[in-house]
């Protein structure tokens, strides 16, 4: 399957006990009662990112073992669409694989919607190639580019076509499909906009369609989530890749430290502050969300905060409780 399809898989594998948050505001712990025993109930409203829509399904699916009465509910119009509805006030969260722009920002202005970012986890994807592969061990991404553009379908054939030294192989590829989350984030960071791509290659829900693909042809690239390459070094190999400064290898380091651009990048999820202040709901999937973010990170196939990326989540969430 696919990255996304896995991620979202992976919930339905997360073995989670009934974890207790720490009692916020005034707030009972998240071990689904109040006060007086009964269970908290209510919904959880997200849309945005479907890259970031499996982190939060994952986030869910163990939150639905500590408050089973709340619903959360994730929809993925895309990290722009997600802003748009959260800015009309129709959300509590937003989950966006970019910052938040500036003209959006001021939509939330405008409406009077405040919120607080919190990163939330990592991102990582892996550009793989057969391990018989001796000719090339970093690429850039403008040869990315002029392999994986639209203008490239069916005049770029060969490996020689993309740099005059490799030799004439003939380049077969291997991807994302296309209703996939890692699809719209290579061609948006290699092509320049979500789904801009060259339609000649062969397309997969299932990423092990791609692992065999490329273990099995001497010219053949693929790419998917870093997971999937860290799971079979034996059979694929990675190339670094060269951002426009130098040559990085992908791993979980070069993530998390920011050094693998642009196939690697933080993930965000938007709180609107209202909902934080006057939905207890909310505060309690927030604060459930952001405590065992490393381990829903784990679960759902992502690359989980560092120790200091979890010092600012913790310090944001905290700004929210006030």
């Amino acid at each position: 399957m696919n990255t996304t399809t896995a991620k979202f898989a992976a919930t339905a594998l997360l073995l989670s006990g009934a974890l207790a948050l720490s009692a916020c505001g005034g707030q009972s712990s998240a071990g689904g009662t109040g006060e007086e025993g009964s269970a908290m109930g209510g919904t959880v409203a997200s849309d945005g990112s479907s890259t970031v829509a499996p982190l939060t399904e994952a986030a869910a699916t163990e939150f639905a073992s500590v408050e089973p009465e709340i619903q959360v509910t994730v929809a993925t119009s895309g990290t722009g669409g997600g802003f748009k509805t959260f800015c009309a006030g129709e959300t509590d969260l937003s989950n966006a694989s970019r910052p938040i722009k500036d003209e959006e920002a001021e939509a939330c202005a405008d409406a009077g919607i405040e919120f607080t970012e919190i990163v939330i986890a990592n991102d990582g994807l892996s550009v793989v190639v057969n391990p018989e592969n001796d000719w090339i061990d970093c690429i850039t991404v403008e040869q990315l580019n002029t392999i994986w553009s639209p203008e490239s379908e069916g005049e770029i054939m060969n490996w020689n076509q993309v740099d005059p030294s490799f030799p004439d192989e003939p380049l077969t590829l291997y991807g994302a499909g296309t209703d996939s989350g890692t699809f719209d984030y290579f061609t948006d960071v290699i092509n320049g906009e979500e789904g801009a791509s060259r339609t000649d290659y062969s397309p997969s829900e299932d990423d092990n369609v791609t692992i065999q693909g490329v273990s099995g042809e001497l010219g053949a690239m693929g790419y998917f989530g870093l997971s999937y390459l860290e799971e079979n070094m034996d059979l694929l190999k990675g190339l670094e890749v060269d951002g426009g400064d130098g040559c990085v290898y992908p791993s979980t380091e070069t993530v998390q430290d920011g050094s693998y651009t642009p196939l690697g990048r933080p993930l965000f999820i938007y709180v609107s502050n209202a909902s934080y202040a006057d939905k207890p709901e909310v505060q309690t999937f927030v604060d459930y969300y952001v405590e065992n973010a490393v381990s829903v990170a784990q679960a759902a196939l992502f690359v989980p905060l560092t120790d200091e990326q979890v010092s600012i989540a913790q310090e944001e969430l905290a700004s929210l409780i006030g």
